[in-house]
């Protein structure tokens, strides 16, 4: 079998007695998408971190095209490309400064650059600022320039820590448009995010939750995991107390979404008029009770819910 693009068993990670990363694995080949999915600290820049060979773990193997990290650490990152967070470019640069300053910094000639500039600015849609200063652009063409920066010198494997967070929905689009045509090329890109509909657009999901991936598979098929009712209800006056659902033994999980409250209930159709009944007993009319189709989000609360059952209160 061929080398995979990312192969990662067990890691660990520690900071004292707190476990960032906690037996972490994920397999992911050369033109697949495998979003790391979880809320703020749940280990997502930890994970990455180490796999890029920045932070040394405490235990597991990572492998990048079959090269050991951290012992072909350099050999690794040859084919890597890293995009953190935090800004990584150079305010006072050009478009075109940046990029050809990254490019330099990873041994790409003045020949070779030249055609990869052209082709990077315009899949970017930043052939027209490449005067402008990387300072002055907004916070979408600043991500976009620095996934460009990432990509100067043709990685294999693209590590993105949170690419859309901060942007606009149009610039959400142009750079999930923009990982596309990589993948299609064979690239292949671990992708973490905070936002569960972003879930939708990965080959490959790794559910992470305090260090801990509580689920890995397809979007469909974590989807077609969940078999239970989702019922949406909203009610007047709004109420933000769920706690009364909660202590119903019909109730799997109850959390606020908007306006409405979610309902995740074993029984079907048949316990609406319960959920109606109850809900008019604390006082409140039911506007409106449906089941639903649940969203990611939906999917991630749920699975939390089973796997970790202390994570019953959605907060």
């Amino acid at each position: 079998m061929s080398d995979a693009a990312l192969n990662v068993v067990g890691l660990h990670k520690s900071f004292g007695s707190i476990h960032a990363v906690n037996d972490v694995s994920m397999r992911i080949e050369p033109g697949e998408v495998y979003g790391l999915m979880g809320p703020d600290g749940a280990g997502k820049t930890t994970s990455m971190r180490m796999i890029c060979g920045l932070v040394r773990q405490d235990g597991g193997e990572i492998s990048v095209l079959g090269h050991r990290i951290p012992e072909k650490r350099r050999e690794a990152r040859a084919h890597m490309g890293y995009m953190p967070q935090q800004y990584s470019l150079y305010g006072d640069l050009s478009v075109q400064e940046n990029l050809r300053f990254f490019a330099r910094m990873f041994g790409v000639s003045r020949k070779v650059l030249i055609e990869r500039e052209k082709r990077l600015l315009d899949i970017a849609r930043l052939d027209r600022f490449r005067d402008r200063p990387a300072r002055a652009l907004s916070g979408g063409m600043y991500k976009k320039l620095a996934l460009a920066c990432a990509l100067v010198h043709e990685p294999r494997l693209l590590l993105l820590d949170e690419p859309t967070n901060g942007v606009d929905p149009i610039s959400r689009r142009e750079l999930w448009a923009f990982l596309y045509e990589l993948v299609g090329e064979g690239v292949a890109v671990l992708v973490s995010t905070p936002y569960m509909d972003e879930a939708e657009r990965c080959s490959k999901v790794g559910l992470l939750l305090d260090g801990r991936i509580v689920a890995s598979d397809s979007p469909a098929s974590l989807k077609q995991s969940f078999t239970q009712t989702l019922f949406e209800i909203e009610t007047s006056p709004v109420l933000t107390d769920v706690s009364g659902l909660l202590a119903l033994d019909g109730v799997s999980q109850a959390y606020l979404m908007g306006r409405a409250m979610h309902v995740i209930s074993p029984h079907g159709v048949e316990y609406s008029e319960i959920l109606k009944q109850k809900i008019i007993s604390w006082g409140s009319e039911v506007v409106r009770l449906d089941i639903v189709t649940p969203s990611f989000e939906d999917i991630f609360m749920h699975i939390t819910s089973e796997k970790l059952p202390d994570a019953k209160v959605a907060q």
